[in-house]
C-alpha cells in the first residue's frame, strides 16, 4: 500500500510544507482530498515550461497571482508569503505538474523556485491556513 503524504497534513499531524507525491497515485487524489478537506488549491502545470519567463507566465496564470506580479524571483516569493489576494479558512495547496523538463532545462531556476516554495510553506507553517507544495511527476 502506498503511503499517502497528505493524510497527515491535512489532519493537523504534520505541519505543510512541500511534499512528494507517489507515483502510484494519481494527482488529482490530492486536490480532492484537500478540497474535501476545505482547502484551497491550484495547479501549476509545467508541461512546455523551460525558463523563467515561461514559469513566470505559467504561475501568473495557474496560481491567479495579483496584478502587481512582477513576474521575477523576489515578486513570486513576495505573493506567496502575502496571500491575502488568495483567502482561505483551512489551508492552500499548490499542485506542481510536469515539472521535470524545467527542473532538467533550469536547474538553477529550479533549485530558487523549490526555495521560494520551502519559504513560502515555513512562513504558513504556524497560521490556521497553511501552505503545502506538492510535487507530482503527472
Amino acid at each position: 500500500m502506498t503511503h499517502d503524504p497528505l493524510v497527515q497534513v491535512l489532519s493537523g499531524d504534520t505541519p505543510p510544507g512541500v511534499l512528494s507525491w507517489p507515483a502510484e497515485l494519481p494527482a488529482q487524489r490530492a486536490l480532492d482530498e484537500a478540497r474535501d478537506a476545505g482547502w484551497e488549491t491550484a495547479v501549476l502545470e509545467l508541461s512546455g515550461v523551460l525558463d523563467k519567463a515561461g514559469l513566470m507566465a505559467a504561475s501568473a496564470v495557474a496560481l491567479r497571482l495579483p496584478d502587481w506580479f512582477g513576474a521575477n524571483w523576489d515578486a513570486l516569493a513576495d505573493c506567496l508569503t502575502d496571500l491575502s489576494w488568495w483567502p482561505a479558512e483551512r489551508g492552500r495547496l499548490i499542485l506542481v505538474r510536469n515539472w521535470q523538463a524545467y527542473a532538467a532545462a533550469d536547474p538553477k531556476g529550479w533549485g530558487v523556485l523549490q526555495e521560494i516554495f520551502a519559504d513560502a510553506a515555513a512562513h504558513w507553517r504556524d497560521t490556521d491556513t497553511g501552505l503545502a507544495v506538492v510535487m507530482t511527476l503527472g
